[in-house]
């Protein structure tokens, strides 16, 4: 039997040092219990860490400056601190968009990568970035995810919310709820299904029960209220079925994510934005949290922005940032330890379906 696991030795990225990402990083890292779960260490800026303790009140952090992850001491109240060393002295004001904020953020989220690639961290939670900054900067991709799949090289990359005992991922996501519909097809929720079933088994869940939702209520109501269960929801989970893959649905969708905490499923597909972000940020706002599956490494981040309008008051709180490290972590360790044991047995992990080849299409355009 292989030994238990060590920690996830996990980065934490500072983000847009225009917005609260400092304060609500400096939070977490400080945070007791952090250390029971992973190896944390900042990739980030030591002017903005120092400004964010004078912003809570805090005394000056002990600072421990390191090149990688090898150098890290992991120890509580010390914060192991990686500065890309981009233009370290820029006068960064709070709540504005400013090229020099944008590429400091980008340069942190490029060093988690670069380590991610060569096998030397184990997961990634990232805090906000500002997309209109970003853009200002010139820089290509603007949302973290579509970053992290385009630099990484990973052929897709899986949006998960986690909160409590909810996953729940998405078909569709920033698109118009019109555009959207029309983007729900056969092929695509078949190709989804595939890609759930594989990346939860990475985890270490033998045969994950995945659950549909509807589109229409009623379940359409036998075609009465629109088509899209007979036409491609209901046929989509036939054949991932007959693929060996255990999914269920459709299923009305006021109801699967009850079934879902009660425990019949391990996770839930959701057909578009908000019929996923309402359930899981009504059952737990400050919970809720974006894994994302299918990248060399695992990644995280809190569900919410930069907040412009609060940065620099105090006022942040890292509740949320506390809870994507520590889920983040957690995803972490049943990857490793299901690593582990596929090793030992010398097993791997195989698509099922047609092909062995990842079918979910990337993020940039399923959006």
């Amino acid at each position: 039997m292989p030994t238990a696991p060590r920690k996830p030795v996990t980065a934490i990225t500072l983000g847009d040092p225009a917005g609260i990402g400092p304060e609500i990083v400096l939070e977490t890292i400080l945070d007791g219990d952090l250390h029971d779960v992973c190896a944390p260490f900042v990739i980030g800026n030591r002017t903005a860490l120092e400004r964010a303790a004078a912003i809570q009140g805090r005394p000056a952090p002990r600072l421990h400056p390191i090149d990688g992850p090898e150098q890290a001491e992991f120890r509580p109240g010390t914060i192991d601190l990686l500065d890309t060393g981009v233009d370290p002295e820029a006068e960064i004001d709070f709540g504005r968009i400013q090229v020099t904020a944008a590429r400091q953020a980008y340069s942190y989220i490029e060093r988690s990568i670069g380590l991610g690639l060569a096998g030397r961290i184990d997961a990634v939670s990232t805090s906000p970035i500002n997309k209109a900054a970003l853009a200002a900067a010139g820089i290509e991709h603007i949302g973290h995810t579509e970053i992290y799949q385009h630099l990484t090289g990973a052929p897709y990359a899986l949006t998960m919310f986690n909160v409590h005992k909810l996953r729940v991922f998405f078909a569709t996501r920033h698109v118009a709820l019109r555009e959207a519909c029309d983007l729900i097809t056969r092929d695509r929720i078949r190709a989804h299904l595939v890609d759930i079933d594989y990346e939860l088994r990475r985890l270490g869940i033998p045969s994950p029960r995945i659950a549909v939702a509807a589109l229409n209520p009623h379940v359409g109501e036998n075609g009465m209220f629109g088509t899209e269960e007979i036409e491609h929801l209901a046929p989509a989970v036939a054949d991932a079925r007959e693929w060996g893959i255990d999914a269920v649905g459709p299923l009305s969708a006021d109801a699967i994510f009850a079934f879902a905490l009660d425990g019949r499923y391990d996770a839930i597909l959701s057909l578009y934005h908000d019929q996923g972000h309402i359930a899981c940020k009504t059952h737990d706002f400050h919970k809720a949290v974006t894994i994302t599956h299918g990248l060399p490494f695992m990644r995280s981040s809190v569900d919410h922005g930069t907040a412009f309008d609060i940065a620099g008051t105090g006022v942040a709180t890292g509740e949320s940032m506390i809870e994507a490290t520590r889920v983040c972590a957690r995803y972490a360790t049943m990857a490793m330890r299901a690593r582990a044991e596929r090793e030992a047995d010398g097993q791997q992990v195989r698509r099922r379906g047609s092909g062995a080849q990842p079918t979910c299409t990337s993020t940039t355009s399923a959006r």
